[in-house]
């Protein structure tokens, strides 16, 4: 197994996987996270909160990304949380795009958040981004449904990006092209 390297290689698979399970209990974390940032911004005007989360989970998505997932603070919390629960293997590739999409996002939101100290004028895309995270990350969370990777379908349908060898499979065979 690689340090630096966005998924693992199993027998019988021949692309790179992730753990379906850990997955979604990371982002039952970051759910969590998410919801306190936005009450803080919302209900009490408390950004610091929000660039605290938001800078939190930029980490989080980078060391994932660039580094490996396993070594990511939500996903190590939530290897803890499934250790005694069997493995569901999903495609590793649309997942990094996903966090990618994630990272992103996280990072839009710890740059606005950091202004929001001065300036109440990005109070209402601040709350809008947080609302959209939350959303997504509540749709993973929740039903197994990772709309970052119906997305990275949605392009490479759209040519947009180049199309993997082997086309991994989604939770539930979910991500047909």
């Amino acid at each position: 197994m690689s340090f630096l390297s966005f998924g693992e290689n199993i027998e019988g698979k021949s692309f790179k996987v992730l753990d379906e399970r850990n997955l979604r209990a990371s982002a039952g974390i970051m759910f969590l996270l998410g919801l306190v940032a936005f009450n803080q911004v919302y209900f009490r005007y408390n950004y610091a909160v929000a660039s605290y989360v938001s800078g939190f989970l930029m980490v989080n998505f980078i060391i994932g990304i660039f580094i490996n997932p396993r070594f990511a603070p939500t996903m190590f919390l939530a290897k803890l949380l499934v250790r005694k629960q069997t493995p569901i293997y999903i495609g590793a590739v649309q997942k990094r795009f996903a966090w990618s999409l994630g990272l992103t996002l996280a990072t839009i939101i710890f740059i606005l958040s950091l202004f929001l100290q001065n300036d109440v004028s990005y109070f209402i895309p601040v709350c809008v981004l947080c609302v959209i995270c939350l959303v997504l990350i509540f749709v993973e969370m929740a039903f197994g449904i990772c709309i970052g990777c119906k997305l990275y379908y949605l392009a490479l349908y759209m040519k947009l990006l180049k199309e993997p060898e082997e086309k991994p499979n989604c939770m539930g065979d979910s991500c047909e092209v």
